[in-house]
């Protein structure tokens, strides 16, 4: 992944430059399309803008803050296509992307510090996706999200 889209509320804000900055340095490049401010925005928006992004290809992957990153995560797994996770881990995050395919990346502002953020990002950013007997279970969840009977 060298091209992500990125996305918060007001409660994240702040975290957010620190990664897009962490990022950045790594060579990463990067579609912000959170708020800039600490005015009240509703997660929904971020997190589906963040989402749509990635379903629709133009970014390998997307990172989307709220205060907790559960509230984001949900909006971001309404649209299809989208495998989001919540992390308040390195360990979930890897995972999630070697088992689970994950496409999206969700933390909470209010929850992690901005280090343990890094280590989240890093150990999602590097994990792949190992497929075999795991794209059978992530064809099962995309069957589910057609409405299809398993």
């Amino acid at each position: 992944m060298k091209k992500l889209a990125i996305g918060n509320d007001h409660a994240a804000t702040q975290m957010k430059f620190e990664i897009m900055e962490y990022l950045q340095g790594k060579g990463y490049e990067l579609i912000n399309v959170g708020t800039d401010t600490n005015e009240s925005m509703d997660y929904p928006v971020s997190g589906y803008k963040v989402a749509k992004l990635v379903a629709d290809g133009q970014v390998d992957g997307g990172i989307a803050i709220c205060g907790t990153g559960i509230g984001i995560s949900l909006a971001c797994n309404k649209v299809k296509g989208i495998r989001a996770v919540a992390c308040s881990e390195p360990y979930s995050a890897k995972m999630s992307r070697r088992h689970n395919n994950s496409n999206v990346l969700c933390f909470g502002a209010r929850v992690i510090g901005i280090e343990t953020a890094k280590d989240i990002v890093d150990a999602w950013l590097d994990a792949e996706f190992e497929g075999g007997r795991h794209q059978r279970r992530v064809d099962l969840i995309t069957k589910i999200e057609q409405d299809q009977e398993l």
